[in-house]
């Protein structure tokens, strides 16, 4: 649901909550709304209010102020003093009826009201005199009169609780006026904790500091939150006067969450810490046999640390680290938040503290945290496993020129077996990933050869593996991974990383069943080994999405790629699986939905990961779906340029090419670059990406040029695709088959092919001269093509212009795009004249009289 009301704020997320509040109403006494401050408790009465008729309605507000006047809430419509004698709560409940309606009373924060007007709303609610309708703030006292109207069940209390996530983007995405970037409702739900009040004040102050802003169709926010003085006393105010003791908490709290609560009453005083958990200010909760201290709202600690100055806030951070540290540091990760408070706090720590930090902070899929805790390892003196590590977190962040720098530099201080393997590795993966691929082939091999440890051997194989991989040499990467395997048996992290590459493997192959069996193996197993091979995880997500898409598993591979873009998984070496919830989208007919995934997801990579590249080809593809030619076209030189390194990356490029060719109009030169992208596929032996290829022969109308490729390729990829391909190439001409394989395109949720293959059964029909079924067909075939809004290709025109020939439909799809005549004869080697007669003979068809209506024709598939 989504309401607007006066503030252009949209009233989202509380169907229920108001279907319980009128249903209360209507058949009770009455409901109490209760909830935190700002969670919009007083939105949502009033929108309750606003549905009901028939209701005589008073409405009253508690304040500081008036509680201190008897009836003071209701002093604005009791007038006159009561007769002599009168009972108070009678003459009031007298005075609040003016109408012939039942009497409906609202008060909206029941909780400050003084004990004359609490003792009002209980007499009205208890003697039926009215319906009752309050809000109340939870955490704190409330007058007794009004406690007792939910614990007497009175009325029906709702808990109301703030905005989830997807509530939080329905909210931006309604107060913005446009779509909202995933990562920015994300980060906005976590910083505002749900609370529409601060989520309001937020969004103000990001408009204003310019961190919240449009770009590319989205609104997306960059930099640090920015505190508004109004957005800071509303926090200020709700956290409330503070005495010394109970700051100290506060602050250590803020700069260290989550802190030990035995350590924090260490560090301060029981009593202390009582006080501000009964105020709501933090919480406690279990973390094994830890109990662990957390602020009650993220604001609290913008606020809290903002009034710090810097020496205090280093000073904090100071006993912390030292408090821990006297600990005994019992936990791994209490290695990595003692180093990080040392860092913040300006004073030393070890360089082997360091660095065993920066692993941590890497393994915890943290790169940024991870690079930061490298360097200052490197500057402490942590020698080369510092700089090796520091390398693989800068490729990961889209840096590799400076990690090959760096390394390149350490290359002499390599002494040690495990500084020599961790130096190779990490210099191996840094060139591989900048597209140097001989020169990283080379390291790797040298590093096999060279290495006497088994495990350490293990790795470069698996290495090795990897880069023959990224270059297109499927066979190449099952061989090392064979080498891998030969020598002793795999050690943990070996193991992981061997599934990956494995799963990867064999998905690209087209062997989609093993590549799906080995992931679930490797994943079902996570616990044993995320903590030695945390990016073994992403890329065994990357391999299964791969082979769920590959084998048709639409649905599957939606939520596998939702898993990738997920935080745990989403900074690390394999991303942008956006691209695949795009590719998803795309085959259902959701062109619209496919741009704004890759959209996104493009927007947050790093610009020199070729990952980024495949996520634009995604969207240049969804865009030349949608019409947007030149759109299309300039996102397409952007991802060739990010993606050319790779091949595995690369395909996707190759294959939106096509697509934007056929926008264009230029359905030959489309024809021609979708055969050199089955070409190059084939070469890479990525056949799963091949079955696309040639697939899209058979959507230009070319199926001859892809039928026996298609037959072959049946036989060696796992799933029902590629069969169901062969068939479509095979069906050319023959109605009854086209209807069977758009049935079963349909069942698998291949909406977009499916619209194709009917249009192509209604096309065979008309050619043979069967009128009546040709309509059928192509009724049939509209249904579905509604279901993919905005979306033109081949098949789908000639079903929006039945009359045309070929030559007239390739006509005007080029004078619907914006070309001349003169540049349509130029680009189909006619003369002038010629183009325009058959544009003319296409325009009496038609029905149409010039380019703009048949644009708007086109458009309205």
């Amino acid at each position: 649901m989504s309401e607007q009301l006066g503030s252009g704020w949209p009233f989202v997320g509380r169907g229920g909550s108001i279907a319980t509040v009128r249903e209360a109403l209507r058949s009770g006494a009455g409901a109490m709304i209760a909830g935190e401050a700002g969670v919009g408790k007083s939105r949502l009465a009033a929108q309750a209010l606003a549905g009901l008729d028939g209701y005589d309605v008073v409405r009253a507000l508690g304040t500081e102020t008036a509680s201190m006047i008897p009836f003071g809430a209701f002093a604005h419509v009791l007038t006159g003093p009561p007769h002599g004698g009168e009972n108070l709560l009678r003459w009031a409940a007298r005075h609040l009826r003016r109408g012939e309606g039942e009497l409906l009373v609202s008060v909206d924060d029941a909780h400050r009201l003084d004990a004359a007007s609490a003792a009002l709303v209980h007499y009205l609610a208890a003697g039926g005199e009215a319906r009752v309708l309050v809000t109340v703030r939870t955490g704190g006292p409330l007058p007794a009169p009004v406690a007792a109207l939910w614990k007497d069940e009175l009325l029906t209390r709702i808990e109301l609780p703030p905005l989830g996530r997807d509530e939080v983007g329905q909210m931006l995405a309604g107060a913005l006026g446009g779509e909202v970037a995933a990562g920015t409702v994300r980060h906005l739900a976590a910083v505002t904790g749900g609370n529409v009040l601060y989520l309001r004040e937020v969004v103000h102050a990001g408009r204003t500091s310019g961190c919240l802003a449009e770009s590319g169709g989205e609104w997306r926010w960059r930099g640090e939150l920015s505190m508004t003085t109004r957005l800071r006393e509303l926090v200020g105010a709700r956290i409330g006067h503070l005495d010394q003791d109970e700051r100290e908490v506060l602050e250590l709290v803020a700069f260290g969450e989550p802190v030990g609560a035995e350590l924090l009453v260490a560090l301060t005083s029981p009593r202390a810490v009582e006080r501000v958990e009964a105020r709501g200010l933090v919480t406690v909760t279990g973390d094994g046999r830890r109990e662990q201290v957390r602020l009650g709202h993220p604001l609290y600690g913008e606020v809290v640390r903002g009034d710090c100055g810097t020496l205090r806030a280093r000073r904090r951070l100071r006993t912390l680290a030292e408090a821990l540290e006297a600990s005994g540091l019992r936990r791994r990760e209490d290695e990595l938040r003692a180093a990080v408070w040392r860092l913040d706090s300006g004073s030393a720590a070890a360089p082997e503290m360091l660095l065993s930090a920066a692993e941590l902070a890497w393994a915890r899929r943290e790169p940024r945290l991870a690079a930061r805790l490298a360097r200052a390892a490197i500057e402490a003196g942590a020698g080369v496993a510092a700089v090796a590590l520091l390398g693989q977190v800068l490729m990961v962040l889209g840096d590799p020129d400076a990690a090959l720098t760096a390394l390149r530099q350490a290359a002499r201080n390599a002494v040690t077996e495990g500084e020599r393997a961790q130096h190779a590795f990490s210099l191996g993966m840094n060139l591989a990933w900048a597209g140097a691929d001989a020169e990283a082939c080379r390291v790797l091999d040298l590093a096999a050869e060279a290495l006497a440890d088994p495990a350490w051997r293990q790795e470069a194989h698996i290495y090795r593996g990897v880069a023959d991989f990224f270059a297109g040499r499927l066979t190449g990467a099952a061989g090392s991974l064979a080498r891998a395997r030969a020598g002793a048996p795999m050690t943990v992290r070996g193991a992981a990383h061997a599934a990956g590459l494995e799963a990867w493997t064999d998905a690209y192959a087209g062997r989609t069943e093993r590549a799906l069996a080995v992931a679930g193996r490797a994943l079902a197993d996570m616990d044993d080994w995320d903590d030695d091979a945390p990016h073994a995880l992403p890329t065994l997500l990357d391999a299964r999405c791969a082979a769920q898409v590959f084998s048709g598993r639409l649905d599957a591979a939606a939520r596998t790629a939702a898993e990738g873009m997920e935080p745990a998984a989403a900074e690390l070496s394999v991303s942008g699986f956006g691209a695949y919830r795009a590719m998803v989208g795309r085959l259902r007919g959701d062109a619209s939905g496919a741009a704004r995934w890759a959209r996104e997801d493009a927007a947050r990579l790093p610009a020199r990961t070729p990952y980024r590249g495949r996520c634009l080809a995604e969207l240049a593809h969804a865009r030349a779906l949608l019409g947007e030619t030149a759109a299309a076209r300039a996102v397409l030189a952007e991802a060739e340029e990010s993606a050319s390194r790779w091949a595995f990356t690369r395909q996707p490029v190759l294959q939106a090419a096509v697509w934007v060719a056929a926008s264009a109009g230029d359905l030959e030169e489309a024809v021609s670059l979708c055969l050199s992208a089955a070409g190059l596929a084939e070469q890479h032996e990525q056949f799963g990406q091949l079955m696309f290829a040639l697939h899209d022969l058979v959507r230009l109308g070319v199926p001859a040029l892809a039928a026996r490729r298609l037959g072959t390729l049946a036989e060696r990829v796992d799933g029902p695709l590629a069969g169901l391909f062969a068939r479509h190439a095979r069906a050319d001409g023959d109605p009854a088959e086209l209807r069977d394989v758009a049935a079963e395109f349909e069942r698998l949720g291949l909406i977009l092919y499916a619209a194709e293959a009917l249009a192509q059964e209604s096309a065979a029909h008309r050619r043979a001269g069967r009128g009546t079924l040709a309509r059928g067909a192509q009724t049939r075939a509209w249904a579905l093509a509604k279901r993919c809004p905005g979306v033109s290709t081949p098949a789908l025109v000639e079903l929006a212009t039945p009359g045309l020939t070929p030559r007239q439909r390739e006509i005007v799809k080029l004078a619907a795009a914006g070309l001349t005549n003169r540049q349509i004869a130029d680009r189909l080697t006619l003369s002038t004249r010629t183009a325009a007669n058959h544009l003319q003979a296409a325009y009496e068809k038609l029905g149409v009289n010039d380019r703009t209506q048949v644009g708007r024709l086109l458009a309205a598939l």
